[in-house]
């Protein structure tokens, strides 16, 4: 069962997807975070395809630092392969959490890697 929080989040994503929907062009950039990790994948909804993704859950990635700091990581690692795609732009999708700590690392560290939205 659901709690509350989780329904406040859906909630929040819903209202959220209603307005933002990804192209080929400029993709969805969505964000999902769970207690230990942290992913990020770049969404064409109109192909209905994920583009690229990056995690803390890959292979080859160093679990070292706090959790704030594995988000940066991973901004920089999506940033980087939208770049090596020819994607230069995004369409930032929070998916219901706040724009507050690991979601804003992520974000910023993507834009200071090259993605604008």
């Amino acid at each position: 069962m659901a709690t509350k929080k989780e329904i406040r989040r859906l909630k929040l994503k819903m209202r959220i997807r209603k307005r933002v929907s990804g192209t080929s062009n400029r993709p969805r950039l969505t964000v999902f975070r769970s207690n230990k990790e942290i992913y990020a994948q770049l969404i064409d909804d109109i192909k209905g395809v994920t583009v690229a993704s990056a995690s803390t859950m890959e292979k080859n990635f160093e679990r070292k630092g706090t959790k704030t700091e594995r988000a940066v990581v991973v901004g920089k690692s999506i940033a980087e392969r939208a770049k090596a795609m020819g994607i230069e732009s995004v369409i930032f999708d929070r998916n219901g959490y706040l724009y507050h700590g690991r979601v804003k690392s992520l974000a910023d560290s993507a834009r200071e890697n090259g993605l604008k939205f």
